[in-house]
C-alpha cells in the first residue's frame, strides 16, 4: 500500500469549494487526507477570521492564492487566502457558500494507513484533529 494516494478533480462555475472537498473525501473514501494545491476562482468568498466569530462575505471575483486543510470522512478543516482585482490578499477558515467562479483545479492526497477524526476540545471550543493509525 502507498503512503500517499493522490486525487484531483476540477470543479466548474457554481460549485461550492468547501462542499465540493468534502464530496470527494467521501466519494474516494478517504479516511485521512490534506489539501496538496487549488488552483482557480471564486465568485463569493465566505471566510470566519482569527477572532473564530466574525465572519466575511466577499460578493466579486477573486483569485485563489493559497488553500490549506486536514480532510477527515466527515468535515473539512481549511483555510484559505484569496487576492482580488487590486492584488490585495485576504485569507481565513474558508466556509460553506464559497462559490467557483471559472474554475477551480483541487489536488488532493490522501493517506491509506492514517486516520483523521476530530473531537471536541473543551479548551479550544473546536472540534479538533486526533490522528490515528488504519
Amino acid at each position: 500500500m502507498h503512503a500517499v494516494t493522490p486525487q484531483a478533480f476540477r470543479l466548474t462555475r457554481g460549485a461550492d469549494l468547501k462542499l465540493s472537498i468534502l464530496d470527494a473525501i467521501k466519494y474516494h473514501n478517504i479516511p485521512a487526507g490534506c489539501v496538496a494545491s487549488v488552483v482557480g476562482c471564486l465568485s463569493r468568498l465566505v471566510i470566519r477570521t482569527a477572532d473564530g466569530k466574525s465572519t466575511i462575505d466577499i460578493h466579486e471575483d477573486v483569485e485563489i492564492i493559497s488553500v490549506s486543510g486536514t480532510l477527515t470522512p466527515d468535515h473539512v478543516h481549511l483555510h484559505i487566502a484569496v487576492a482580488n482585482k487590486q492584488g490585495e490578499v485576504v485569507g481565513g477558515h474558508l466556509m460553506e457558500g464559497s462559490i467557483v467562479s471559472h474554475t477551480a483545479e483541487v489536488c488532493l492526497f490522501s493517506f491509506p494507513n492514517m486516520s483523521f477524526t476530530r473531537e471536541f476540545d473543551g479548551v479550544t471550543g473546536y472540534t479538533e484533529l486526533v490522528v490515528g493509525k488504519q
